[in-house]
């Protein structure tokens, strides 16, 4: 069995990111594994721009935003594994391989997870109807088209606001797609309001708030849809139907954290995020496992989550030195208007970031931090979305290292 310090389970924006803080942080036994053929992740196919203006203070596309990672990692021989497959991980931190090694089993001081996430399906959807050709997940489509030079259909209608999906609406157009619409079940966008403007409202691509599709027809290629509105409960309106003639059918409805290879070690996950529980130090509910990125949460921009698993590399550097932390005994709960945090625990001892994101859209509202009955951080908002990430430092000065912490938003 190979021994290594740290072995990373992805090779996208958030495993390089924290591969190469490690490396600065003198730890240098170090794995990366990836299961595409090369680094980056789902970066390689997103060809647009607007990356890295956070992180680098400058618009990269997802392929130069990655580059810059993967450099790097080249630059300072961090060692990785493509076209492989971790197909387990226990509990003590070994790791199952799968390559063109063949099959083999590391021993890690620590583990991070950046896995990233996958979008869900027509069959996570249940709509009902045909099952013919022509309907696709918003990044399959983007695949075909970025990355593989196919076309995947000339009369189009997206389902789902999100922001992959509206990039799509853009990039079909360009390529000479009639986009007719983009349908949003929610009585608000899912996607970032520069999405809406740049890639619908610029093209004359109409969105529809509180419209589902209901139906597929077609039997070997999607020949049209059937829309209908929805009410405050999100179920279909009877006498709103309407047919609408399309050959494509693309889904934006959503991304789930990829966590099975969490459940299998054991790691505690958190019913609202999909991802895992974690403390202050993004350490999961298993000693030495950590999680950072679109596994731990689903994030808005990938500048984000590089810098979460910066810090997160940051904590593992010292988990390895050390071998633990304090104990992280304070719960960090979702209360009115917000859907979740990140971390759930924490010490009460520390600096903080909270991360969360509210469950609804605010006006003129502030997110406030309690302790005790008493609030400890306030930050006043004009909006706030949930297609937008909220982030909330909070000072050890101002944290007790007794009694649970509650995050809501006030109006």
């Amino acid at each position: 069995m190979k021994k290594v310090d740290v072995l990373i389970v992805g090779g996208g924006p958030a495993g390089l990111a924290a591969a190469v803080e490690l490396y600065r942080k003198n730890i240098r036994n170090i794995l990366i594994v990836e299961r595409e053929n090369h680094l980056g992740g789902i970066l390689k196919q997103c060809i647009h721009d607007g990356f890295g203006l956070t992180r680098f203070g400058e618009t990269l596309s997802g392929p130069e935003y990655a580059k810059r990672f993967i450099d790097q990692v080249e630059e300072l021989q961090i060692p990785y594994l493509t076209d492989a497959a971790v197909t387990g991980i226990s509990g003590d931190k070994v790791v199952t391989v799968v390559s063109r090694n063949g099959l083999e089993k590391y021993q890690a001081k620590a583990v991070i997870l950046t896995m990233g996430c996958r979008e869900r399906t027509r069959g996570a959807l249940g709509i009902p109807g045909e099952r013919p050709a022509g309907v696709f997940t918003a990044g399959v489509a983007q695949s075909y088209i970025n990355l593989h030079n196919t076309m995947v259909g000339k009369e189009v209608v997206i389902l789902g606001s999100g922001d992959i999906g509206m990039i799509m609406a853009r990039r079909m157009t360009l390529e000479g797609a009639h986009v007719k619409a983009v349908f949003e079940i929610m009585p608000y966008p899912s996607g970032l309001p520069r999405n809406i403007e740049q890639c619908l409202n610029d093209y004359g691509i109409p969105l529809y708030l509180s419209h589902t599709v209901t139906n597929i027809h077609g039997k070997t290629r999607l020949e049209g849809i059937t829309v209908s509105k929805v009410d405050e409960n999100l179920k279909p309106v009877p006498g709103t139907e309407q047919e609408i003639a399309c050959d494509t059918l693309i889904l934006s409805v959503g991304l789930i954290p990829e966590n099975e290879l969490s459940i299998d070690a054991g790691v505690e996950l958190d019913p609202r995020t999909r991802g895992a529980v974690v403390d202050e130090n993004f350490q999961t509910s298993v000693p030495g496992i950590f999680a950072a990125g679109n596994v731990l949460h689903v994030h808005d921009l990938v500048d984000f989550v590089s810098m979460e698993a910066e810090s997160l590399a940051d904590s593992a550097a010292a988990y390895i030195e050390n071998g633990g932390f304090a104990s992280c005994g304070l719960l960090v709960k979702a209360g009115e208007g917000i859907g979740h945090t990140i971390p759930q625990k924490i010490s009460g001892t520390k600096d903080i970031t909270l991360s969360m994101r509210p469950s609804r859209q605010f006006k003129d509202a502030a997110v406030a931090v309690s302790q005790n009955g008493t609030v400890i951080a306030r930050k006043k908002m004009k909006k706030a979305i949930p297609a937008e990430m909220i982030e909330l430092p909070i000072k050890k000065e101002t944290l007790s290292d007794k009694g649970d912490l509650e995050v809501s938003i006030e109006c």
